[in-house]
Formats: structure tokens, sequence, C-alpha cells
């Protein structure tokens, strides 16, 4: 029965730090474990990350193919069909797609596609619309509205 008075540590957890350069008898003395001579043996020796003796490296050995572009801007798409699930919803505004878990955070860029159909008149605000999904919005009797745009000037 285990209590405290035979409580152990778990085997090799109480190991300690390897100890070389102090004496023969220690077993890692004369050479400290690093062998005769080469680059590694000496003091100071420093080589690149992934260096493979002079082999040709594999980050060199592998194709490189395209770009990245670091300049794209990601958008978060956000389809129709998910936001006719979200049944007496008349507004969605940009701080409700967080909380409606259609975006990861309340910054995203968000673009609405048009897979899906709209039963019920829903005011959208969103970054980017594509073609269908702004028909589908309009013919359901909704409004979508892209956020970051001028607002047309009122006579």
């Amino acid at each position: 029965m285990k209590n405290l008075s035979n409580l152990r540590a778990p085997k090799n957890a109480n190991t300690g730090r390897k100890r070389v350069g102090r004496g023969m008898g220690s077993g890692m003395g004369k050479t400290s474990t690093r062998g005769h001579k080469g680059q590694r043996s000496r003091s100071g020796s420093h080589m690149m990350r992934g260096f493979e003796g002079g082999q040709m490296p594999l980050h060199r050995r592998l194709p490189k193919r395209g770009f990245t572009n670091i300049f794209r801007t990601e958008y978060t798409v956000v389809n129709l069909d998910r936001i006719a699930a979200l049944q007496s919803i008349t507004e969605i505004t940009q701080e409700d797609y967080k909380k409606l878990g259609l975006a990861s955070s309340k910054k995203a860029l968000i673009k609405i596609l048009g897979s899906g159909e709209l039963t019920s008149a829903v005011t959208i605000h969103a970054h980017k619309f594509s073609k269908s999904a702004q028909e589908k919005i309009e013919k359901a009797g909704g409004k979508a509205i892209v956020l970051g745009a001028p607002e047309p000037a009122k006579a």
C-alpha cells in the first residue's frame, strides 16, 4: 500500500547532469566525449543549422517552386447557407461574426459567398460580397453593405 513513508520518484527521474572533463575515473575525461581531432572536437566550434558534414543539406537538395505573396489579404469566407441557418436574425454586423461563430476574431475581414439560399430579409455588413451572394441577399429583401467603402452622399 502506498503512503508517504514509501513514496519514491519514478525510475530515472533524478538523473544528474553529464559532468564531462572531470578526470579519467569519471569515464568522460581526456577528450570529454568529443573524440579525437576534427571540427567538432575544437572549442568554439559552431556549424550552421542543417549542416550535414559537407553533404548538400536537405534544404538545398529540395526543389523550390513558386513564391508567397507577402501582401496577400486573407478573407474569412462565410456562405449564405450558414447565415440562413441562423433564424430570427435581421442584421449581422462586424462584431456579430465572432459571437455567432462565423469568424475566429472580431477584426477578421469577411467575404460573403453565394452558396445556399436566403429565405428572410437580412442586412449583412461585410468587407466583400460575391455577385451571386449580393443578388440573393437583395432578392430576399435584405441589404448587402460593404464595410470600409465610402458611404454614398445623401442629397
